[in-house]
Parts: C-alpha cells; sequence; structure tokens
C-alpha cells in the first residue's frame, strides 16, 4: 500500500498530493470494494480501518488535484460500505458538491441543504463543521464564528474547532480572542510545537496594537523557544524567533534601559530579555535557519519551500554589512 495514500491530505504537499491522485485509478482497481454491507469471505475483497481511511485521502488529494472522477468513486465506495446516511460520509458527500458547485447560487443551495440536515439532526456535526466551511468560503466569517463558538460550547474538547476558531479570529483581528483559542489546544497538547509557534504568530502580529508591545513580544519570543526547545529544526520556530527577538531589540533599543522593567500583564510578573540575550537568540536562530537551509538544498528539496527563509538570511545580511 503506497505511504503516500496514508499521508494526511492536507499535510502533503502539492506534489505528492498530484502523486496520491494520478495513483488513484490504479488503487481503486487494486482494492476495489465490495458490494456487499458486509465482506463475505472468499467473495469480497479483504477490508480493514487502514483501507476506508486510504479512501477518505484519497478522496481529498483527488478534490484537491481536480480529479473529480476519482474523487466520486472513492465517495460511492465509501457510501456502499457504511451507507449513505452515515454522518461521516454525508460531510464527505457535502465536501464533494462544494467542489463541483459552479457559481455562488450552487453554493447558496448548499447550504439550505445543511440548514434543512442540522434542522432534522442538530448533532450532526460532520455537517455542521462543513456548514462552517461554506461559511468561510461564502465570506460570512462573523456568522462562522458563532456557528463555532456554540459548537465548541456542545464540544469544547474539540482541538480541529479551536483551532479552527483561532483562524477566524486573526483573520477579523481578533487576536486576543485567536490567543484564547491557542491556549485551550495546549491545555490538552502542551508539547505541541507548532501550536506553540502559531501563538508566538498571533502576539508577534499584535504587538503593534497592544497596550503592552513590549510584554506581547516578550511572549511571542518565550513561545518560539518553546517550539523549537520541543522540535530542533522546526523552521517555523527559528523564523518566528528571529522575527520576534529582533522587533523586541528594536524596541528595548541598544542600551540595557528596559532590562529591569515588568510586563505584569502578558509575563506574569517575568522579566523582559536584556539585550545580550536577545542578541544571542536572534544570532542562534539565524545561524540554525542557515544550516536547515543548507541541509535542505544539499537533499535536494525544492527552493521554494525555503524561499521566504532565505529572503530573511539575505535580509539579515545586508543590514550587517550597512
Amino acid at each position: 500500500m503506497s505511504t503516500l495514500f496514508s499521508t494526511l491530505p492536507l499535510r502533503q504537499s502539492h506534489s505528492e498530493a498530484l502523486s496520491s491522485s494520478q495513483q488513484a485509478g490504479r488503487y481503486l482497481e487494486q482494492y476495489g470494494s465490495s458490494a456487499f454491507p458486509i465482506p463475505i469471505p472468499f467473495l469480497s475483497s479483504p477490508e480493514s480501518t487502514e483501507l476506508w481511511s486510504t479512501y477518505e485521502n484519497m478522496l481529498y488529494s483527488c478534490l484537491r488535484t481536480g480529479d473529480n472522477k476519482a474523487a466520486h468513486l472513492c465517495l460511492e465506495k465509501l457510501g456502499v460500505r457504511f451507507g449513505t446516511n452515515d454522518e461521516r460520509v454525508m460531510g464527505l458527500r457535502g465536501l464533494y458538491q462544494e467542489a463541483m458547485a459552479e457559481d455562488q447560487s450552487a453554493l447558496l443551495q448548499m447550504l439550505r441543504e445543511y440548514d434543512e440536515t442540522l434542522a432534522e439532526d442538530p448533532t450532526a456535526t460532520p455537517i455542521r463543521k462543513r456548514r462552517i466551511a461554506l461559511l468561510k468560503t461564502l465570506s460570512r466569517e462573523p456568522d462562522a464564528i458563532t456557528d463555532l463558538t456554540e459548537l465548541l460550547e456542545a464540544s469544547p474538547t474539540d482541538l480541529e474547532s479551536w483551532a479552527e476558531l483561532c483562524e477566524l479570529y486573526v483573520s477579523q483581528g481578533l487576536y486576543q480572542q485567536a490567543e484564547f483559542c491557542l491556549e485551550e489546544i495546549l491545555l490538552s497538547t502542551p508539547n505541541a510545537w507548532n501550536v506553540q509557534a502559531r501563538l508566538g504568530e498571533v502576539l508577534y502580529t499584535s504587538a503593534p496594537a497592544a497596550q503592552d508591545q513590549l510584554g506581547a513580544l516578550t511572549e511571542s519570543v518565550r513561545r518560539f523557544c518553546r517550539s523549537i526547545e520541543l522540535c530542533d529544526g522546526y523552521v517555523r520556530g527559528y523564523y518566528g524567533l528571529k522575527l520576534a527577538s529582533d522587533k523586541l531589540l528594536e524596541g528595548l533599543g541598544s542600551s540595557n534601559k528596559a532590562v529591569n522593567q515588568i510586563s505584569h500583564s502578558r509575563n506574569h510578573g517575568l522579566a523582559i530579555p536584556s539585550v545580550e540575550v536577545l542578541q544571542k537568540l536572534s544570532e542562534s536562530a539565524t545561524s540554525r535557519l542557515a544550516e536547515i537551509v543548507r541541509d535542505a538544498s544539499l537533499h535536494g528539496s525544492a527552493f521554494h519551500d525555503f524561499a521566504f527563509v532565505e529572503d530573511l538570511l539575505k535580509a539579515t545580511t545586508m543590514a550587517r554589512q550597512r
């Protein structure tokens, strides 16, 4: 079984998604599902949880690359196996129909269909999530926020929904609410380095408009440090640490006048790092980013994957030469 299909589709690169889609036809022929709702030995192909997860992942990849025919076949096989009224299958069918929609009127019709389904069964979580995604597509972010808030009131441990709500808040410039969402995720997954880095990014973005700018930047630096502590080699962590430490250095100036300043609102009494510490953090991040880019080039990674890092490194080099 191809390892491409075992990779979560949203984590696949464009080339991986295309490769998965191109293999879909051959895979469907090899692992065709049984026409019987319950597999019968010697009359049906073997099935497993992995098989049906593969069909779902393949559906996502095919939709992503425009292979609508293969996506429809995957959807049909899932429907035959689990039933067309299965909530997850209904959500996948909604995703497929949204992808096939030709104009906004078709999307609005989908929204009405979701409303009808939820009127009959308000607990159909996959349909509620599809409705929220469709509201985003229709540029109705405030409505999507309202629906997500209601969903989280009923299911407060849904980390995927907290992450989605965070991004909606960020899109509306509501950074404090976005921070709260990420902190809720970290209560359940404190070692999630990507979430630590995302919180650092939100704090960094919100700092210019914050009442306590130095405090926000200090907390941002702390979150990025935690991110790379949990995952050495995490590019976004080092990239954010470089930006945040440099920005905080600008705020502190060239002297140690703010070394002993306390930021009670964000850092709970933690002192803002000294200029020397921030300079070391910035230099360390720069050095590590250069090393990561160099190693990636030696292993044949695509240039565009690290283009933003190289731009930052070039800007740093030019600033030093002035």
